[in-house]
């Protein structure tokens, strides 16, 4: 069994907390890859206009970097694993509205949005924090390699299950059943989280200040720009691509077909990444994974079709894996040599994610502004181009990091 185990994660040293934190991401992983894909699909089917889906992702994306300020702020007078708990019980809230909601949801985007916003804040900002407590330099490779192995499996699962529900049964019926089952793995997630060892909240809450710190810290200046510039590409694709998917075929299995074999391909790059990229090869990774994966949207550009966004799909899961397993460690390593970085590890973590939604908000805006004056099939393809170079440009950024010489300039 121990071999078994040394084969499968390595020499790393498994805590109880961060295997917790694992198995909780995994449960999240597995609800969202049931749920929020078909999300935007259900209400698509309910108003039929792409400016509705997009005003309801602006929602989401809105009210995270002010939920990120509220709850990092919670972290540090109450407590980080408080938070967390009211994180997901937000998010259960969110698919118990959906389903109370029913056909009317289209009625309540902004609020329903508003509300995935919120859960997604406070999760976050928990997780992002435990993870950086948890995790040591030593181990976070392997479990952000580790956490995308069981996100590609949920991947795998959620939505080919929720794609042969959804089509077997009339009407909106399969989707109060799917909705159902990621409230209750939400709940199960709840319950685990009463296990994760209490982490006490101390100190001010310095939130200015770390903003302002990208004056004189080149690193964290360089993290938080590459952060905006992953937003970017992440604002509309989030969500266009699922639409895309169900126009070209007008059916939800094709839905889960398409994360089957994203979900299929990424579980193996995440292993393979998670156990082969070493540490000075971190920034190559990155350059790596940024070009495949601008590369592949000339794929779908200015050709839908059902069997381009399969092949769309499995380009990208070879690509992520590359560029934020690596991305995501160096993000943390530079948090962690930052100016009081012991102290001010909820405020970092605010920050970078300020800078993540707001390139997400950017991207919708920049959508919402294209369909309102011209049509989608001319406008889609020049947003995909120029928004989808995002995790490219991060490169530019991550390559000035160096973490040999002082960070800070002044």
């Amino acid at each position: 069994m121990s071999k078994f185990k040394k084969h499968l994660i390595g020499d790393v040293h498994l805590t109880k907390d961060l295997t917790l934190l694992l198995l909780i991401g995994g449960l999240y992983s597995l609800s969202i890859a049931l749920s929020n894909t078909f999300v935007n699909i259900y209400l698509w089917k309910q108003t039929g206009e792409l400016k509705d889906i997009g005003l309801y992702n602006l929602a989401v994306a809105v009210a995270q970097p002010f939920t990120f300020i509220l709850a990092g702020r919670w972290a540090k007078k109450i407590d980080r694993v408080i938070v967390f708990r009211i994180g997901i019980t937000l998010l259960a809230l969110f698919y118990l509205s959906v389903l109370g909601f029913g056909t009317s949801a289209s009625k309540y985007l902004l609020l329903l949005g508003a509300l995935l916003g919120m859960g997604y804040g406070f999760y976050w900002l928990a997780f992002n924090v435990l993870t950086f407590e948890i995790t040591e330099p030593e181990t976070r490779d392997f479990f952000n390699g580790f956490l995308g192995i069981l996100s590609s499996v949920g991947g795998m699962l959620g939505p080919i299950a929720a794609g042969f529900i959804i089509s077997r049964l009339e009407k909106f019926t399969g989707y109060s059943i799917v909705f159902g089952i990621s409230l209750a793995l939400f709940a199960a997630a709840v319950f685990l989280s009463f296990f994760i060892k209490r982490r006490p909240a101390n100190g001010s809450y310095w939130f200015v200040r770390i903003l302002s710190e990208r004056k004189h810290n080149l690193n964290w200046r360089m993290v938080t720009n590459a952060h905006f510039f992953q937003g970017l590409r992440e604002g509309i694709f989030a969500f266009m691509i699922s639409v895309l998917v169900f126009l070209s075929t007008g059916t939800e299995m094709a839905l889960g077909t398409y994360g089957l074999i994203n979900s299929g391909v990424s579980f193996v790059a995440y292993f393979a990444v998670s156990r082969l990229i070493k540490k000075e090869q971190r920034v190559k990774s990155i350059l790596l994974g940024g070009l495949l994966l601008y590369a592949a949207i000339f794929l779908i550009a200015f050709d839908v079709t059902f069997t381009r966004l399969l092949i769309y799909a499995a380009v990208i899961a070879v690509a992520y894996p590359l560029l934020l397993v690596p991305y995501l460690s160096i993000t943390y390593d530079v948090i962690g040599r930052g100016w009081k970085a012991a102290e001010m590890r909820v405020e970092y973590i605010v920050v970078r994610e300020i800078y993540l939604n707001a390139g997400r908000v950017f991207s919708i805006l920049l959508f919402l502004v294209m369909i309102n004056i011209m049509d989608a099939k001319q406008g889609l393809p020049i947003l995909f181009l120029i928004l989808g170079a995002g995790h490219s440009l991060i490169y530019l950024f991550i390559r000035r990091i160096n973490f040999e010489t002082s960070t800070r300039e002044v």
